[in-house]
């Protein structure tokens, strides 16, 4: 049996020789480390380094990802030609649908409450294509308002667990609809000019 008194002095004895191990290891951890920083960021002009979570640093990511690719509408040359093609040619990719989906598998503690998404199955459906009439639109010019959505429809097996206090597994087919649209602009073309 181990005496209250023991246990302490233990600790002691293991923080006092760890100290005096940092200190003669040869290189000077805190003061050194934080010296150096400070010296960097009044040498760069920054402020000192400061450590950041990969969580954040893929929020971030995933914001600019999402603004690059998604977010903006795109401004098309004009088509030519009477039997050009002007229906919808880009329907969304699995990315943009998952991405469009709202984020229910985030924020759980590892084994202690976990969301999962398997078997994904995606069934995307166009629903408009028209094409509006030549118009100004500010910043562009004459243009056309291509109108192009979609109805996307997930089916995916929905899978909660936990693994303490008490070990479970809920599997649930689930199914959710996001609606999108790839809606565009086309310039007009003007009056061809005999030459």
């Amino acid at each position: 049996m181990i005496k209250p008194g023991s246990l302490t002095r233990r600790f002691a004895l293991l923080a006092v020789i760890g100290l005096m191990t940092l200190s003669n290891s040869g290189c000077v951890l805190f003061g050194g480390l934080l010296g150096t920083a400070f010296s960097l960021s009044n040498f760069y002009g920054t402020t000192p380094l400061i450590p950041v979570s990969p969580y954040y640093s893929e929020l971030i990511e995933d914001a600019y990802l999402r603004e690059e690719r998604y977010d903006k509408v795109p401004i098309l040359d004009p088509v030519e030609g009477e039997h050009a093609p002007l229906f919808c040619q880009d329907p969304p990719s699995a990315d943009e649908v998952m991405r469009t989906l709202p984020n229910d598998t985030s924020g759980g503690w590892p084994f202690l409450a976990e969301t999962a998404r398997n078997n994904v199955k995606i069934v995307t459906e166009p629903i408009v294509d028209r094409m509006d009439d030549c118009r100004f639109f500010p910043l562009v010019g004459p243009a056309r308002l291509h109108h192009c959505h979609y109805k996307c429809t997930v089916y995916y097996d929905l899978i909660k667990r936990s693994d303490w206090p008490v070990p479970f597994r809920f599997k649930d087919e689930s199914s959710q609809v996001v609606y999108i649209d790839h809606d565009h602009l086309i310039r007009c073309a003007g009056p061809s000019i005999p030459q």
